[in-house]
Formats: structure tokens, sequence, C-alpha cells
């Protein structure tokens, strides 16, 4: 038993994993005990408790076999369709009123969970299975261009889905996570380079286009018109122009990167706030890190990341399962759009999108995965 249990651990993987766990629940214990000292221990006993049922899940999930995993595929996919409806249904306005999405299922005033997080697992392991089930079906054919694109239309054909309900739900950011995810398994499925270039050169050119459009008043007024909901323009002219809206739409990001400023080399120390910053403990937890250990304490978490997907990589690399393979893939796009977003955010680098950061951000939706 015990031979099996360590053949399937990486406890070099595990390492970097814990040492953002306790990071994140010293990070989290310093914002609350500012912003709400009276909720300390509610909180930390709730992130301790989430941490607690991810490494249950995580333990048990250890146990599945190949087989196992490709049969519930499907029926996790289908499940987490369904159970991106609901934030459409059940949702707190109050919520929806400063965020813009409908992102969260709310039930009687009470905030339950985030669909959307359950969706980036079982749509990992869906494109995973298409990508495995395409290439046994035709691994005695000679890959070509139109064979190729077969199997790009087949994996956008389980991702619209998830797109449209992103879309009804009016989380964007959420969306960039999945077409990261899509990405790069596009480009781990061996897809020829005369379809990635040309797409990626339009993506390139469209972004540019849009940047274009948006940095006039009017049009940023046309986009507004076609469907942009007024929060994401806000969002990105508070990218572009943080501290000409710093009192009113850009108070959180302008007030989180003179926190970081502030933090210099080694930081102001521990348990020290000295700006107000709205939801720290969350989106903006890399601020509190940043302002307390500076620029020291930022680039070893960062650091940790870097070993953290470094032994993902390798662990991807020599697995001879081509269904794991795609898997890892997925999750490590998916953690590491989640930490360039989260810190290029805070850092203003780039436009905020409410991403948080993996296992250190407060939240259960964190660190399950």
């Amino acid at each position: 038993m015990k031979r099996s249990f360590d053949s399937r651990v990486d406890y070099s993987l595990l390492l970097p994993v814990f040492c953002l766990l306790v990071i994140g629940v010293v990070a989290i214990y310093i914002a609350v005990s500012h912003d709400y000292p009276n909720n300390v221990l509610p909180i930390l006993g709730q992130q301790i408790a989430w941490i607690s049922l991810g490494l249950v899940i995580g333990f048990v999930v250890m146990f599945f076999n190949t087989e196992f995993l490709w049969k519930v595929t499907p029926y996790l996919y289908g499940l987490g369709l369904a159970l991106m409806v609901l934030p459409l249904v059940f949702y707190n306005p109050n919520l929806v009123a400063s965020t813009g999405a409908k992102n969260w299922v709310s039930i009687g005033g009470t905030t339950l969970f985030q669909p959307s997080e359950f969706m980036k697992i079982s749509y990992i392991l869906m494109l995973a299975r298409v990508i495995v089930q395409f290439t046994q079906k035709h691994k005695e054919w000679r890959r070509t261009i139109p064979l190729d694109f077969l199997l790009i239309g087949w994996m956008i054909a389980f991702t619209i889905p998830v797109l449209i309900l992103l879309a009804l739900q009016s989380d964007l950011g959420t969306a960039l996570v999945f077409v990261a995810i899509f990405a790069g398994m596009v480009l781990l499925s061996g897809v020829s380079w005369k379809i990635i270039i040309p797409v990626f050169a339009t993506g390139v050119t469209a972004v540019a286009g849009f940047m274009a459009i948006f940095i006039s008043k009017d049009g940023r007024a046309f986009l507004h018109q076609i469907g942009m909901p007024t929060y994401q323009i806000n969002r990105i002219l508070a990218w572009l122009n943080p501290f000409d809206f710093a009192q009113t739409t850009t108070y959180q990001q302008a007030q989180g990167q003179i926190a970081i400023g502030s933090g210099g080399l080694f930081g102001q120390g521990f348990n020290v706030s000295n700006l107000l910053i709205p939801v720290r403990e969350s989106d903006m937890i890399f601020t509190v890190i940043a302002e307390d250990f500076g620029f020291i304490g930022s680039v070893f978490v960062v650091a940790l990341y870097l070993l953290l997907i470094y032994r993902m990589l390798k662990i991807t690399l020599k697995s001879n399962n081509q269904f794991y393979t795609y898997i890892s893939t997925g999750f490590i796009m998916m953690l590491l759009f989640h930490i360039f977003e989260n810190i290029g955010a805070v850092t203003g680098l780039l436009p905020l999108t409410g991403i948080p950061l993996p296992f250190i951000s407060q939240g259960g939706v964190c660190d399950y995965k």
C-alpha cells in the first residue's frame, strides 16, 4: 500500500504547493485583521476548511485509474455545463451590481460557489479525451492540414457551449482562462504551425484593432452599443489610466499599486497595512505580500510558482499516458494564466479581470484545484 501510494506522489510537486498555501493563510490573516478585525477567526477557519477539503479530494482523486477517469469525463463535462446555468437563475443582485457578472451561485442571500471553477476541470478532461480519441482514430493516417482542422473543430465544439454560458454570465476574465487552456492543448496536440501562426497573427491583429478603437471616446461608445458591458469598459480604461480615476473607478488598482511600491525591497514588516484596498484578501492578495514582505517576498512567491510549473512540466514530459499528458497540459495552462493575469493586473501590466491567485487568494476555488 505504501509503495503504491509513494508511486503516485511527487513530493517535490507538493512542496511548493504547501508553501503557497501557508503563505496564503498568512497573507489572508494580514488582510482580514485590518479590514475585518471581528471576523478573523471565521474567515481563517473557512480557508483552512477549504484547504482540508482540497487535500481530501486530491487524496481520493489520486487513486482514480485511467479507465475510470476516461469513462466519467463526459458526465463531468455535462454536469459542469448544467452547473454553469445555475448562476443565471440563482444570483445575488448586490454582488452582480458590484462585479457586473452573474458567476456565483447565491441562494437566500448566501453565496455558495462558482460553477466555472468546476467547469475548468471537466473542460480540461473533456478536451484531453477528444484529442486522444482523435489521434487514436487517425493514428494510421498521415497528419494533414484538413485533419488538423477537423481536430480543432471537435475541440471548438466542446468549447463553444462553455463560452456561451460565460458570455451570458458576463464573465470575460474566466472566458480568457478557457481560451488559454484551449490554446495550450491545441499546441501540444501537434496541430501544424501553418495553422497556428496565421491564427496567432490574426489574434494579435484583432487585439491591436480593438485597442485602436477603444482609446477614443467614440470607439468606446461604439463597443458599448454592440454589447460590451460598461464594467468591462471601465476596467480596461482603469488599466490604461489608473491614477486618472484613483478616487472612483480605479481606486482598487491605484491603491494596490501604491501598496506594492511602498513595500520596497524588504517590505514594511509583518502585519503592516497603511492603505485600504477593497477585497485584498481575494483578487488583490499579492499587494499584501508585496507591501509587507517587499520585492524579496514577491520574488519568492513567483519562484515557488515557477518551481511548481517546472515540476508539472517535467512530469508531463515523462508521462507515457497520452490522456494524462493532455490533462496535465491543461492544468499547466490554467495555472499559468491565473498567475500571469493576477500578478499582471495588480501591478498594472494587465487589466483587472477578477482572476484569483492560485493557492493564495481567499476562497475555496483557489485551493481545491
